[in-house]
């Protein structure tokens, strides 16, 4: 019988859909399950994005240029003005979400066994894609009790080799929500310029900062043949679905390389396109109700966890998502746990065991991440329900 590729055996499960199944048989039982497990946005989609989509008159469709819609990346640059990222849109090329951005990004800079240096715990999913790619990944240890602030420039110091070639952030982090000061940034940008690496910015949850400071770009460093950004629509316009994303960079090099690439699999999405393209312009009141109501849970959401004895979450300055200690030793046989074997009037919980959110073996096994993307009434019953959970599964060990 043939026998799957060495890559494929070797690459993780996501920790954020590996206990799908154990939900998926929850649910066929009739039992309701919260998910916190998954970014998803309960918000709507702006209104204007749908419209766009039913008032589609095309007879056929299309393939669109490989960089995506000259009109939606012209719309884009006003967009990112307001923010004070000042790009053409020649310097953008649009992609099937954030994650081809990612991959695509890693494929035109690196080459494999080449080295890219990451905080952990980091979005699970940047690991797969440097597997994919044949990189080795180096870390370096954000920490909990720290409120998983930039760890010590000494240690980026540390971890690069003559095979370094790129550092990875995302800020605001998913998962820890910790958005990056601007004095971190600027030592980020120094030990980048020191060892001439690239710096691949994951910003997708920039309209998400909750601590009344301006957002710092990357691409405002003044570093502009070193920083490659990603972006996406599904968080800010509730779009997941329609996985529309961007890589942005002044570097001519690396655009043409992510071209061929991008010749390579066609076009991005016809239809994702025509929704992203008409959400950017007249939704600055959707977006600020989105950014009140994310912030309205973040602050209900973490102060009742760190009201459940044994649990504790520092307080997200960004994006949707914490990861909190709990009072177990094993956070992943807690999370099955809470599929197979607990319900509280006939309901559950499911959440993401942290320990796939690191690459050390061993850290991150008495956590949890979750995700704050459900109204407060959801939210509520979630936090009433992992309370009388850990009573009943630290009485039981």
């Amino acid at each position: 019988m043939p026998h799957i590729s060495n890559l494929g055996s070797r690459m993780p499960s996501s920790p954020i859909r590996k206990l799908a199944p154990l939900s998926a048989a929850a649910k066929k039982e009739g039992v309701k399950v919260y998910h916190l497990n998954i970014g998803q946005p309960d918000l709507p989609t702006p209104p204007q994005a749908l419209e766009a989509l039913k008032a589609l008159e095309r007879k056929t469709l299309e393939y669109s240029p490989s960089e995506g819609f000259s009109s939606l990346r012209k719309k884009l640059t006003g967009y990112y003005k307001r923010y004070g990222i000042e790009v053409s849109a020649d310097e953008i090329i649009v992609t099937c979400g954030g994650s081809e951005a990612i991959l695509l990004g890693l494929l035109s800079c690196l080459d494999p066994e080449d080295e890219i240096i990451m905080v952990e715990p980091g979005y699970a999913n940047y690991i797969s894609f440097a597997k994919t790619v044949h990189l080795s990944v180096k870390t370096v240890t954000s920490r909990i009790e720290e409120g998983f602030r930039l760890p010590p420039i000494e240690e980026f110091e540390k971890a690069i080799t003559p095979r370094t070639k790129a550092i990875l952030l995302c800020n605001p982090s998913n998962p820890t929500g910790y958005v990056y000061t601007p004095e971190e940034l600027q030592k980020i940008k120094e030990i980048v310029v020191k060892n001439d690496l690239f710096l691949f910015s994951d910003e997708v949850y920039r309209e998400f900062v909750y601590n009344g400071k301006p957002y710092l770009s990357a691409m405002q460093l003044g570093i502009p043949e070193n920083v490659v950004m990603i972006d996406s629509v599904s968080k800010r316009y509730s779009e997941c679905g329609v996985r529309i994303g961007m890589l942005v960079t002044h570097n001519r090099e690396v655009h043409d390389t992510v071209m061929k690439f991008c010749q390579a699999r066609l076009s991005p999405p016809l239809l994702g396109q025509i929704v992203a393209e008409a959400s950017i312009e007249g939704t600055e009141d959707y977006a600020r109700q989105c950014f009140e109501e994310y912030k309205a849970r973040r602050d209900f959401f973490i102060k009742g966890l760190n009201e459940i004895p044994g649990v504790y979450s520092p307080m997200p300055e960004g994006a949707f998502y914490t990861v909190a200690s709990l009072p177990v030793e094993d956070a992943e046989d807690f999370c099955k746990w809470l599929l197979t074997d607990f319900r509280l009037d006939g309901e559950t919980l499911m959440m993401a065991p942290a320990a796939g959110f690191y690459s050390t073996p061993g850290l991150g096994k008495n956590q949890v991440r979750m995700a704050y993307v459900l109204k407060e009434e959801d939210l509520s019953r979630s936090l009433e329900i992992l309370r009388a959970a850990l009573a009943k599964y630290t009485s039981l060990r």
